[in-house]
């Protein structure tokens, strides 16, 4: 059985991040070498992984030997379903399309996770002044759904811990989410998080929000004119809503931070962020997050950042290809190859 000392994973090597709106796909041609983004394909638009994949790499200068995937959704037995789209990823499968001969399939936010220690400097900034720690680092991130993740050092090697956080229930904690948060629509009966914290979140929460406060409602919008809007005229009530929606994710974010005694810091990623850098306050963002009492003096010693990229992870990605036993991944299980 192989272990992580004994990986290689052939190159050339297509690195992708498949969530349920978008698949971003790079080619890295040798370890450590740059990476070349192949280009961003809605998944609505591919019956299947196989076949976007296939699209990506038309336009490549070689033909790809390996890949490492991340997808948005459980993995189990090389294989993963999407949460919010009709994809199957199976690795194996994609072998014996021809696809690859060999690979890995991670989970989104994991592999969020272990991309933290690789992120480029240009793609990561700071939500306040306290400075990174050491101990466990937390991700997490608005898009789809809500994805968070954890990740931890042992003997030397980095360690994912994935979560489905974005599930957990949330509670209103001012006088404003009290007034809001009852006209928010629930899944299956509950307020989670992901409900509010995600792009179709931010609609619910704008529709709760012109509901509560006796606004004319707003069909037909979509996020993305929530944030056109909210940009174009930072006193609307589009940008209102952006506002209550970064306060609140700071706030699960402090959450987030507590569970998970996050000493190393919590980075902020996800496509919807780095959209609306405009309205995000960091002495605001700041204030929400550390708010926790009694425990408030871990929180303020936490450092946060935020993502600028939405291709970041792919870096990660391919760190964990050029060097897999800096990872403590269980590589026996999880490779897939003819």
């Amino acid at each position: 059985m192989p272990t992580s000392l004994s990986i290689a994973l052939p190159y050339p090597i297509v690195v992708g991040d498949i969530g349920g709106t978008n698949a971003r796909f790079a080619l890295q041609l040798e370890p450590n070498g740059p990476l070349a983004l192949l280009g961003r394909f809605k998944t609505a638009e591919f019956a299947s992984v196989a076949l976007a994949l296939a699209a990506a790499t038309v336009p490549a200068p070689v033909r790809p030997r390996s890949a490492v995937l991340c997808a948005a959704g459980p993995v189990a037995d090389r294989r993963c379903a999407l949460t919010n789209a009709s994809w199957v990823i199976d690795g194996p499968e994609l072998v014996g399309l021809g696809s690859v001969e060999e690979g890995l399939l991670l989970n989104d936010f994991e592999a969020q996770a272990l991309s933290l220690p690789a992120l480029p400097p240009e793609v990561v900034e700071p939500i306040g002044a306290v400075r990174p720690g050491e101990g466990p680092q937390v991700v997490l991130g608005p898009g789809t759904g809500l994805g968070v993740g954890a990740l931890v050092r042992l003997d030397g090697r980095y360690a994912p811990l994935p979560s489905e956080g974005g599930h957990v229930d949330l509670a209103a904690t001012d006088a404003e989410e009290e007034r809001v948060f009852p006209h928010v629509r629930r899944v299956e009966g509950r307020l989670t998080a992901e409900a509010i914290l995600s792009g179709p979140g931010l609609v619910a929460l704008h529709h709760a929000r012109l509901q509560a406060h006796g606004l004319p409602p707003a069909p037909g919008v979509d996020g993305v004119a929530i944030v056109n809007a909210a940009l174009a005229d930072h006193a609307g009530a589009e940008a209102d809503t952006v506002r209550l929606f970064i306060r609140v994710l700071a706030r699960f974010a402090g959450d987030m931070a507590i569970v998970f005694g996050a000493t190393g810091g919590v980075t902020l990623a996800g496509g919807i962020l780095p959209r609306v850098r405009a309205l995000l306050d960091p002495a605001a963002f700041r204030a929400a997050f550390e708010n926790k009492p009694p425990v408030e003096a871990l929180p303020m010693r936490i450092a946060t950042r935020l993502v600028t990229s939405p291709d970041a992870v792919l870096h990660g990605m391919a760190a964990i290809a050029s060097d897999p036993a800096r990872y403590a991944l269980d590589y026996a299980e999880r490779l897939w190859s003819r």
